[in-house]
């Protein structure tokens, strides 16, 4: 995301009930950075087509998971980028979780190759040997077709610990994980693969599932409690997140 955001263009937060208050920290972190936000409603994302999301889906959410998948099914709104934020019950800012992307299960073939085309992912798959890393315990035999049939070499891993073991063997040039995986959350493997030097900068997919039950929800949401613990970030740390985005 951009510093500088053009006129009638701003960040929308979402996931926080009007008149909790919680956005308050995460407004003045973004105000210090120059961004203009507010909080904002699900209904009118199609009309006001803010610059992108900052979406709160921590266990104090609402209905931060609903809102997500909700975003992402509809072709009006699938495309406006979305940063998943951790706001704890007060609303300080926990933890960031910088993905490249959400895709919904099963995943539309052309409208995967088009958004791979326009973050130019594809442009140099047909002159470099590059490999894409597939984190899913039952393997996406389809998707990683797809991803094939635009020059790359998909490597597979069924587990966090095995997509861990291979992208210390080799860089990976982007990666596709499934939200729940046997071992742990998309968003811990997210943390422990920016570690390591050889995909520290590694765009990574998230794969969600197009409906998630009440328990689902709540089970992610307490892994990445658990992830976040009691952390607290400071603006210019919150600000970095952003800047960094693709």
């Amino acid at each position: 995301m951009p510093e500088n955001i053009a006129a009638g263009r701003e960040l929308w937060i979402l996931g926080i009930k009007p008149g909790s208050e919680r956005e308050e920290q995460l407004c003045s972190y973004l105000t210090a950075g120059g961004y203009r936000c507010r909080l904002e409603q699900f209904e009118n994302l199609a009309a006001g087509r803010p610059l992108g999301i900052i979406l709160d889906i921590s266990p104090f959410s609402d209905d931060g998971w609903g809102l997500l998948l909700q975003i992402k099914n509809s072709p009006t709104t699938r495309n406006i980028p979305i940063l998943p934020v951790f706001l704890s019950e007060a609303g300080k800012v926990g933890g960031v979780f910088p993905v490249a992307g959400f895709f919904t299960q099963p995943v539309d073939e052309n409208y995967l190759l088009e958004r791979l085309a326009v973050y130019g992912l594809t442009e140099e798959a047909e002159t470099w040997d590059l490999q894409a890393m597939m984190v899913s315990r039952l393997g996406e035999e389809r998707l990683s077709k797809t991803i094939e049939s635009v020059g790359f070499e998909v490597i597979k891993a069924y587990t966090a610990k095995e997509a861990r073991a291979l992208s210390s063997i080799h860089p990976v040039y982007m990666a596709f994980v499934s939200l729940m995986l046997p071992d742990m959350s998309a968003f811990e493997l997210l943390e422990k693969l920016r570690l390591n030097p050889y995909c520290s900068n590694t765009p990574v997919f998230v794969l969600l599932k197009d409906e998630m039950k009440a328990g689902e929800k709540t089970a992610i949401s307490r892994e990445i409690a658990h992830l976040v613990s009691k952390k607290q970030l400071s603006c210019e740390e919150f600000l970095g997140y952003l800047r960094r985005r693709p």
